[in-house]
């Protein structure tokens, strides 16, 4: 059912421009979400918090699917890759991060959580495919990683060691990333939106049973400001994010749509500056040049694009 097949990015037509407009919103949807979920977390506890995240966005993405004519699959093969998908791309990396963030810094927490590429590398060289690694890739993963270092600030590694397990949690999480990413490409031949809703479903389905037996949700009290970062996680955040993730995995592929890992945080650092009163590393600017070259290096495609 889901035979490789020669990514789009392959074909003349592909309209590169457009693509990395794209992953520019991708990477300020999932940048902003870092500003949405410390206002959210201040009256909503973290597992609540993501079972709302993912119900809302995927009852919106269902909503548009029925407006637009679509349906959703039924075959119990390709919702156990929607249920697969979702515990690596939204229910695992999510409560992880939630739960890590309680004892690490953000600084530390931005640079941990941003190593997905890393692993994507690392599992590409294992399965190699239309999306392998490259030197110039390697280089974009090294220069990413240093402009984020540089943005954040340096100091942000002093911390490093300590809370262990909760910064093991926050690897673990960028793991799941590179994972999902790796494993979005079995869903090629689908319309973007529909993995997007099917494991947005899944994972609210899991998530929503731990909130409950968690949190009690009936019993709290959250501010209206929390509910608003939560709609606007949901919508923004996810819905919006995830729908142009799965484009991305099919125009761009895995690896270099874990470029946006990089390019969001200067993007979640210049929104928390500006929402939240933070203040940028003196080396930011220095570090956003790294963060740029990065990403081109990993997006860039092969000359055969160019022939055009």
């Amino acid at each position: 059912m889901h035979a490789s097949t020669p990514s789009s990015i392959d074909t003349p037509r592909a309209n590169l421009a457009f693509e990395w407009v794209l992953l520019a919103v991708l990477a300020t949807c999932w940048g902003a979400s870092y500003t949405f979920i410390k206002i959210g977390v201040a009256t909503i506890p973290p597992v609540t918090l993501i079972a709302a995240r993912t119900l809302v966005a995927g009852l919106l993405l269902l909503a548009v699917l029925h407006m637009r004519g679509v349906r959703l699959p039924t075959e119990p093969a390709t919702w156990g890759r929607f249920v697969l998908q979702a515990c690596l791309n939204s229910v695992l990396p999510f409560t992880l991060i939630a739960w890590a963030e309680r004892s690490v810094d953000a600084g530390l927490a931005t640079i941990l959580n941003s190593t997905s590429p890393i692993f994507i590398f690392l599992l590409g060289l294992g399965l190699g495919g239309a999306d392998r690694p490259t030197l110039r890739r390697l280089f974009g993963v090294g220069a990413g990683l240093a402009g984020i270092c540089l943005i954040v600030g340096f100091e942000a590694l002093n911390g490093l060691g300590h809370s262990l397990l909760a910064q093991l949690a926050l690897v673990a999480a960028a793991v799941c990333y590179g994972c999902a990413a790796m494993f979005g490409r079995v869903f090629k031949g689908l319309d973007p939106m529909v993995p997007a809703a099917g494991s947005l479903v899944s994972g609210a389905a899991m998530l929503l049973p731990a909130s409950i037996l968690i949190d009690r949700p009936w019993t709290l009290s959250p501010s209206a400001t929390s509910m608003a970062a939560v709609l606007a996680l949901a919508v923004l955040s996810t819905a919006l994010a995830f729908t142009i993730y799965f484009r991305l995995i099919k125009t761009l592929g895995p690896m270099s749509t874990a470029a946006q890992a990089y390019l969001r945080v200067p993007i979640g650092v210049t929104i928390g500056v500006v929402l939240l009163g933070e203040t940028l590393a003196p080396t930011a600017w220095i570090g956003l040049a790294c963060v740029v070259t990065g990403v081109v290096a990993m997006t860039m495609p092969e000359t055969k694009l160019l022939r055009r």
